[in-house]
């Protein structure tokens, strides 16, 4: 594999092999971090990575969690997958809460996850969150 790191000033920066220029590096997350709909905590997490992807575009900084930070069963598998030549193949889930004032409340494909890989295994199986369908927090 070639080494592009020159092509960029980000330490640490893993590469897509076929096009240089799209990258990511993944650090972990400062502090306790958390995802919410209304009240209800569906991760929370001191353990959380943050991916800084440049494709094309700079995109927004995503924050990934451990399976057991988060509340699996109120997430429900789809049939929707999605494939990055950098991160690998995903499923996505959709975010249902039971009992609810009208019922079950169901988000749709709001959160996702790597299941094969592509390049290393720092997402595998970690889960991310649509930040236009849920809400994040920070916590010192």
């Amino acid at each position: 594999m070639t080494d592009h790191s020159a092509l960029t000033l980000v330490e640490n920066a893993i590469h897509n092999p076929s096009e240089p220029r799209h990258f990511m590096q993944i650090v972990p997350a400062l502090g306790r971090q958390t995802v919410s709909v209304g009240d209800h905590v569906i991760a929370d997490s001191t353990n959380a990575v943050v991916v800084k992807e440049v494709g094309r575009g700079v995109y927004d900084p995503v924050v990934y969690f451990p399976r057991e930070d988060v509340e699996m069963d109120a997430l429900v598998r789809v049939d929707k997958s999605t494939h990055c030549p950098l991160k690998g193949d995903t499923e996505y889930f959709d975010i249902v809460l039971k009992g609810g004032v009208v019922g079950d409340e169901r988000i749709p494909e709001a959160a996702w996850s790597y299941v094969k890989m592509t390049l290393g295994d720092e997402l595998f199986e970690l889960v991310a969150f649509d930040g236009n369908k849920v809400t994040y927090g920070t916590h010192s």
